[in-house]
C-alpha cells in the first residue's frame, strides 16, 4: 500500500515526487516508458518563460511566474543547469506595438516586475545580429534556459535517493476506486494499492482520468518540429528571441540552449495520433520564418531535427484539480509553459493533498541536494584529448570526442538509482552523442561501457529501431533547404 501513486514521470510527475520525498510518505511513480522524461519533457523549447504570454485569467497565466521564481534555488539544489539570459518578443511592424503593450500589461497582471518595451536602437545594442527591420520588442530580463529532461532526471534521481519508488516500463491500464483506496492495475496485470493518485500522464492524461469515470476533457497531441545546430552556434545571439505569438503558440523562436547549441522552432500542428517524425517541408518553413529574426542562421551547422508533442486540453488551459473522485488529482493539459510552471503546479498538488488529510510529517533524513553528472565547460582542443581517446578502459578515457565525455561520467550516470538501459538514456544524461557526428563515433563505445556495468548485452540501435520515428537527417535537410532557398 502506497500513500501516493503518481502516473507519469515527466517534469510534473518527477517534480511532485521529489517534493513529496521531503515527508514520511510512501510514494511510487509509474511510467510506461523505459526512462523518465520520455514525453513532452524530452522534446520542447527548453525555455524558462517570463510569464507574460499566458492570460492572467487562466490557470497557466497565474502559475508561470510563480514557477519561474523558484528555478534559481532548484538549480542550486539539483544542478540541472539553468541560466537567466532574458527574452525578446520582436515586433517588425508599427501596428504590432499595441500587441506588445497588451503582453506587457498582461505580464504586470501576472505579477512580473522585470518587463520593458525596447525601441529599435535598444534592441540592436542588445542583439546586433537581429533583423535590423525590428521596431520594438518586449524584454523580460528574468526569462531563461535550461535542459528539461536533465531537470526531470535530476528530480527523479533526488526523489529516488530520498525513498521514492520508480517503476518504469509500467503502464497503468485500470484504476478502481474503493472506499479507502485506489487499486491500480498495470499492463501485465500486476496490482498496486494507494490512498491517493496523481494523474500526470501527459498526452494520455485524458485516458487516465477516464479510468476513474472522469471524462469531461480531451487531450489533443500538438506536434512542433525543431532544428538544432552544433554546439557553439548560439554565439550569434544573446537572448531568447520570439516572434509575435499566435493562437497556436508563441511562434517560431531562435534560442540558445544551455550548452550553446542554437534551437530553431517549433511549428504547431494538431494531430490525431502522436507522430514524432520530422519532415523536410515543415523544417524548411521553420528555417525560413526564423531567418526573419536573424539572417545569421547557417543551415550547414545543423546536427539534428526532432519533434515535440504538446498535450493540449479541450479547455485550452492547465487542468490541475482535486477531482470529485476523492483522492484523485488531475494534472492534465500541461503544455507550454508547463516546464516553467512545474514548481508552482507542484505546490498546488501538495496543497490539495494536505486538504485531503494526506499525512505530511517532515522526514529529517531528507536531502535536497543532487550532484551534477555534467557541468558546462569549454571544450578542449582536440589535440589535448586525443591521447585519451584510444587508451584502455579507465575513468579518464574519452568515450565521446565531440562532447568530450569520459568513461567515468557514463558510469556515474548509470549508478544514480535509475537503471539506464539505452544509449539515448546515456545521451540525455551525459551529452555523449550530442555533437557533430551524432554518435557515429561514440555509440559503440558507449554500448561497451554500458554492457560492462549492466552485465548484459545492449542493443545499440534500440532507440531508433523501436521508436518508429523517421527523422530528417543532416545531409538531407541541408540539401533540401539549400535547394529551396534563394
Amino acid at each position: 500500500m502506497y500513500d501516493v501513486a503518481i502516473i507519469g514521470a515527466g517534469i510534473i510527475g518527477t517534480s511532485i515526487a521529489r517534493a513529496l520525498s521531503r515527508y514520511k510518505l510512501s510514494v511510487v511513480i509509474f511510467d510506461k516508458e523505459n526512462d523518465v522524461s520520455m514525453g513532452a519533457t524530452k522534446a520542447n523549447s527548453a525555455i524558462v518563460h517570463g510569464g507574460f504570454a499566458e492570460s492572467h485569467t487562466k490557470v497557466k497565466g497565474g502559475l508561470c511566474y510563480k514557477g519561474r521564481k523558484q528555478f534559481d534555488q532548484l538549480d542550486k539544489e539539483l544542478n540541472f543547469g539553468f541560466e537567466k539570459v532574458g527574452s525578446l518578443v520582436l515586433a517588425f511592424e508599427e501596428d504590432q506595438l499595441e500587441k506588445l503593450k497588451s503582453l506587457y500589461e498582461n505580464g504586470l497582471a501576472n505579477g512580473l516586475d522585470d518587463l520593458e518595451i525596447l525601441d529599435h536602437d535598444q534592441i540592436m545594442a542588445m542583439e546586433p545580429n537581429v533583423n535590423p527591420d525590428v521596431k520594438y520588442a518586449l524584454y523580460c530580463k528574468g526569462a531563461g534556459i535550461c535542459s528539461p529532461y536533465e531537470m526531470a532526471i535530476a528530480m527523479a534521481e533526488n526523489a529516488v535517493a530520498n525513498g521514492v519508488e520508480l517503476l518504469l516500463n509500467s503502464e497503468i491500464t485500470a484504476i478502481e476506486k474503493t472506499a479507502d483506496r485506489f487499486n491500480l492495475t498495470d499492463h501485465n496485470g500486476k496490482q498496486y494499492q494507494s490512498h491517493f493518485v496523481i494523474n500526470a500522464g501527459g498526452v494520455s492524461a485524458d485516458t487516465v482520468s477516464q479510468m476513474v469515470g472522469l471524462d469531461y476533457f480531451t487531450i489533443t497531441p500538438r506536434t512542433g518540429e525543431y532544428l538544432l545546430t552544433v554546439r557553439g552556434s548560439a554565439s550569434i545571439i544573446n537572448t531568447v528571441l520570439f516572434q509575435m505569438p499566435t493562437k497556436m503558440g508563441k511562434g517560431i523562436l531562435v534560442a540558445p540552449t544551455y550548452f550553446g547549441n542554437l534551437l530553431i522552432g517549433p511549428d504547431a500542428v494538431n494531430e490525431d495520433t502522436v507522430d514524432k517524425s520530422t519532415h523536410a517541408e515543415r523544417l524548411l518553413k521553420i528555417f525560413n520564418e526564423a531567418k526573419h529574426t536573424t539572417a545569421k542562421l547557417n543551415i550547414k551547422q545543423f546536427v539534428r531535427s526532432f519533434t515535440g508533442v504538446r498535450a493540449v486540453s479541450s479547455t485550452d488551459d492547465f487542468i490541475i484539480e482535486a477531482t470529485p473522485v476523492t483522492g484523485f488529482i488531475n494534472c492534465a493539459g500541461i503544455q507550454s509553459p508547463g516546464l516553467t510552471s512545474s514548481p508552482a503546479i507542484t505546490e498546488m498538488v501538495l496543497n490539495f493533498l494536505k486538504d485531503l488529510n494526506c499525512p505530511f510529517e517532515e522526514d529529517p533524513s531528507f536531502n535536497p541536494y543532487r550532484a551534477p553528472i555534467i557541468t558546462r565547460t569549454e571544450l578542449k582542443p582536440l589535440k589535448e584529448i586525443k591521447p585519451l581517446v584510444d587508451i584502455d578502459s579507465s575513468p579518464e578515457k574519452i568515450i565521446c570526442r565531440c562532447e568530450q565525455v569520459s568513461e567515468a561520467t557514463i558510469i556515474d550516470a548509470m549508478n544514480r538509482g535509475i537503471t539506464v538501459t539505452t544509449v539515448d538514456g546515456i545521451k540525455r544524461r551525459t551529452r555523449a552523442g550530442f555533437g557533430w557526428c551524432q554518435g557515429t563515433f561514440c555509440r559503440p563505445r558507449v554500448v561497451e561501457v554500458m554492457e560492462r556495468v549492466l552485465g548484459h548485452e545492449v542493443d545499440p540501435g534500440f532507440d531508433i529501431e523501436h521508436s518508429g520515428v523517421n527523422r530528417v537527417g543532416k545531409n538531407e535537410i541541408v540539401d533540401y533547404i539549400e535547394k529551396h532557398t534563394d
